[in-house]
């Protein structure tokens, strides 16, 4: 591996391999930019089949923290971790333990958290080596589930998505087909019923969508068919690159707005065709920074209306984004990195002014110098 050229490619400040042999422990840790505060980012377990896999995903997905922490208007840096393992079959408290040293190590340079393949139990046997950690239970302080807070935020940047596209905010009335009937997807189901909004959803799991229709009495969808539903939006709340070749020509939308992480499989190009296509496309990072926003709460003390408080502010950053995107005539998605971009080079320009912090050992006292 080549790690030197591959932290250059994006500018990444610090990878760290951290290997306990006892333990079972694997794992890589990247942080991209600590610009605006220390980085925060999950750590995903994940069976990667060779170290090089691991290395690329690990510093993709940091440098994507990192933008979204400036985007939605955070004190916060972009890191993330991958163990490599198997979810299903290598967990154990020695393991993640082990894992929460190495975080320790690095003194708050890195919070991580849980993410794919890793869950709210196994940050608290992390949070018994380490402070560095965020998404825990409410029992132990933290803030529990963090769906509500990031549908909350998936229905205010949808609001906005709406006024771009029609003029007006109102979801009243409003058809949405919904793709993924798990934890967001429900509570955002649940918020757009609540304003009359027609809702139509799919998921490959029936008893998650038959929970949907008796309870909030929306449509379903066979998964294939949630494409072709005639809908002023479309809202992917499950998988990753469902924006792509095959399913842009289906598309009816006149929005995409919604949960799912990487929704476009080329962001280059695929960005630009929804462009071309006059489809208003809500930057996934931006719309479902409501989970970052949660966690990031625990760091000073976790409120849950603050957090969901927060999340309704993706409403303005969006009109920002579409705003930047109108005037520079760029792809919604390359404006959301151009927002993010320039509030990093603002406030990188602060460092050049020295702040001298008083030393622990004299604070509270009185010097007569």
């Amino acid at each position: 591996m080549k790690v030197f050229e591959a932290m250059a490619q994006h500018n990444h400040e610090e990878v760290v391999f951290c290997h306990d042999q006892d333990a079972g422990l694997r794992a890589i840790i990247a942080i991209h930019d600590t610009t605006l505060g220390p980085s925060l980012g999950g750590a995903r377990m994940w069976p990667y089949k060779t170290e090089e896999e691991a290395l690329q995903d690990v510093l993709r997905l940091s440098r994507g923290m990192t933008y979204k922490a400036a985007a939605a208007g955070l004190n916060l840096g972009g890191g993330k971790a991958v163990i490599i393992g198997d979810p299903q079959a290598q967990k154990s408290e020695m393991l993640f333990r082990a894992f929460g040293r190495f975080v320790e190590g690095l003194a708050g340079r890195y919070i991580t958290a849980e993410d794919v393949g890793t869950e709210v139990r196994d940050m608290e046997w992390v949070r018994m080596e380490t402070q560095w950690v965020t998404g825990i239970s409410e029992a132990l302080g933290g803030s529990g589930d963090p769906s509500p807070v990031t549908a909350r935020g998936v229905y205010h940047g949808m609001k906005a998505a709406v006024e771009e596209a029609f003029g007006s905010p109102s979801l009243r009335g409003k058809k949405v087909a919904i793709q993924g009937a798990g934890h967001v997807g429900y509570y955002l189901a649940e918020f757009l019923t609540q304003e009359k909004a027609k809702v139509f959803i799919s998921d490959l799991r029936p008893q998650k969508v038959e929970k949907a229709v008796l309870q909030l009495g929306v449509t379903a969808v066979e998964p294939d068919k949630i494409f072709d539903v005639e809908a002023e939006v479309f809202a992917p709340c499950a998988l990753g690159a469902i924006i792509n070749d095959e399913t842009i020509p289906r598309f009816q939308f006149r929005i995409i707005a919604g949960g799912a992480n990487n929704q476009l499989k080329d962001e280059k190009r695929h960005g630009k065709i929804l462009k071309e296509k006059n489809l208003v496309y809500a930057p996934d990072y931006v719309i479902n920074a409501g989970g970052l926003i949660n966690v990031a709460n625990e760091i000073e003390g976790y409120n849950r209306e603050k957090a969901l408080k927060q999340a309704e502010e993706i409403y303005p950053i969006l009109k920002q984004i579409f705003e930047i995107a109108r005037r520079e005539d760029v792809p919604t998605n390359v404006a959301s990195d151009r927002l993010a971009e320039r509030r990093l080079e603002q406030l990188a320009k602060l460092k050049r002014m020295h702040l001298l912090k008083t030393p622990k050992h004299i604070r509270g006292k009185r010097y007569d110098w």
